[in-house]
């Protein structure tokens, strides 16, 4: 007799909402632990290529931690498409400005970089602040 395979369906995944407070924590510890919980390898039937990940809300990004001093050294580029339009701003610059794009950028790079990792990222919705409108969604808080 064989035993058949067990291969999960959109239809009978239930998606859970996550909180994380992440004053204190170390942007890239957080970014792992968000990735993981994203892509749903923290499930027991982890499939790869079906989307088995969760919800994650992020909350006060402004106050992460780094260690050495990436703080001063660390650079994110974008280019506007025009010549000479590339933009360097290190992440003190980054952190007062816009802090919600620190944390997006660490989770994406540990994504997938593909479709899937396209989608995954959507998931993750970061907040400068402690309010956020996810709250009928009732997220549960997630340790990290």
């Amino acid at each position: 007799m064989m035993q058949k395979s067990y291969y999960p369906k959109a239809g009978e995944l239930t998606q859970q909402w996550h909180i994380v407070d992440a004053s204190g924590q170390n942007l890239g510890r957080l970014a792992a632990r968000i990735a993981k919980v994203l892509m749903g390898k923290h499930r027991p039937k982890y499939t790869p290529g079906v989307d088995m990940g969760d919800y994650v809300i992020v909350t006060n990004c402004g106050q992460i931690t780094v260690t050495g001093n990436k703080m001063i050294e660390k650079v994110y580029y974008r280019h506007s498409g025009y010549p000479g339009g590339l933009t360097e701003i290190r992440l003190r610059r980054m952190l007062r400005t816009h802090p919600e794009r620190v944390i997006q950028a660490a989770v994406r790079g540990m994504l997938p970089h593909t479709k899937q990792g396209r989608q995954l990222i959507k998931k993750l919705k970061v907040y400068a602040g402690t309010d956020h409108p996810h709250g009928p969604q009732n997220p549960q808080p997630l340790t990290v």
